[in-house]
């Protein structure tokens, strides 16, 4: 259950002994989140800080960081709550996390802070909305948990697309910036493929055809033995062959995200992984366009989820086709899994010509047998 302190009805999570007689030390165990800088950079001032005020208050006992992102304090009693809240918010200027069925305290990776693949500044997208949604943050109102999480390139970092209902991840529309030069030199030996990351032991000679034209997932790149090519249609931005060459090949610069909805653990109906639902949005300052689609999403969910149900359990249950209608969102070919292998397919009324009162007479004058 949840043990909130005034206000909050999320951040703590009741952690009770059913024997408090036999373990009176640990009749209650209570586990505070709270909510992490975004990318969690730390001063060490603060995180000696935080450890002082976690001995004085609880177990001393802490987990940098929980799988949604957040410090978490464990170990504390009830009457320590209030206190502990008191010097995080007024002397630490730091907030609780999310717990319980409200929004989970957003996590992003590092971004542009630290990294040349981002496509967009992840941390101040996640603080923007960590500030706009600090009601749905403390106070549970939600069918069930609902995570964000920011990823500034495909590669993933806080693997968003497997576990946040609302996931964010950079991506490019132009072409991959190829250097020829740089590419020779990888096939020469001159530069180490992965960066150098393998190199504890002898792979061989580096093989551009077995290591990267022929793992490409969509068969984009070509290499006729003097040039590198990639066909940006067909490409999928799976970053495989940027992490391989890293100094013969860039990301675009007409940068953004993509968004993705419903991933979830296997809780209730089996794990799943995020559905495309924004191919490419712009990701800057004010965010709005993220806003309308999370807040378009959530009066829905709140509406039609059923208790303890993840989003993309309602997706699952009410289809995706209902989400784009709820989100006001056109279907694409992006949103397309796999093609059908069912033929039918079903049309709403005001999708047909003359509705289902049209004279049939005049159908089958048109349409002979």
């Amino acid at each position: 259950g949840i043990v909130g302190v005034f206000g909050y009805g999320g951040g703590v999570i009741g952690r009770y002994c059913d024997q408090p007689e036999q373990f009176p030390g640990v009749a209650h165990f209570h586990t505070v989140r709270v909510n992490q800088p975004a990318a969690k950079y730390y001063h060490t001032d603060y995180l000696r800080q935080l450890c002082d005020l976690w001995d004085l208050r609880g177990s001393g006992l802490t987990n940098m960081h929980g799988s949604t992102g957040d410090i978490v304090l464990l170990g504390t009693q009830t009457p320590q709550l209030e206190e502990l809240f008191f010097e995080l918010t007024h002397k630490m200027n730091t907030d609780l996390g999310g717990s319980g069925s409200n929004l989970r305290t957003p996590e992003s990776c590092l971004g542009m802070s630290r990294c040349e693949y981002a496509c967009y500044d992840t941390q101040a997208r996640c603080y923007a909305l960590t500030m706009e949604y600090q009601d749905e943050l403390h106070r549970p109102a939600f069918p069930y948990k609902f995570k964000f999480k920011f990823d500034g390139c495909p590669n993933g970092c806080v693997a968003s697309i497997a576990r946040s209902d609302f996931s964010v991840i950079g991506t490019w529309k132009d072409d991959i910036k190829i250097d020829q030069a740089a590419v020779k030199a990888y096939v020469g030996g001159e530069l180490k493929p992965n960066a150098g990351a393998h190199s504890g032991r002898d792979w061989g000679k580096f093989d551009i055809m077995a290591e990267v034209v022929e793992r490409c997932p969509s068969k984009c790149i070509s290499w006729n033995g003097s040039a590198l090519s990639i066909k940006t249609s067909e490409c999928v931005r799976c970053m495989h062959c940027i992490n391989t060459m890293p100094r013969a090949l860039r990301i675009g610069d007409e940068r953004g995200a993509s968004i993705l909805v419903g991933a979830k653990a296997p809780v209730l109906d089996g794990a799943q992984m995020g559905s495309l639902l924004v191919p490419f949005v712009e990701a800057t300052d004010p965010f709005d366009e993220i806003k309308e689609v999370v807040e378009k999403i959530w009066d829905w969910w709140m509406e039609e989820g059923k208790n303890r149900e993840r989003l993309g359990e309602t997706i699952k249950r009410l289809s995706f086709q209902k989400l784009l209608e709820v989100t006001e969102i056109d279907p694409v070919a992006q949103h397309v899994k796999e093609p059908r292998s069912n033929p039918y397919i079903f049309f709403k009324e005001e999708e047909v010509p003359g509705g289902w009162d049209r004279d049939i007479t005049e159908y089958r004058k048109r349409h002979q047998r």
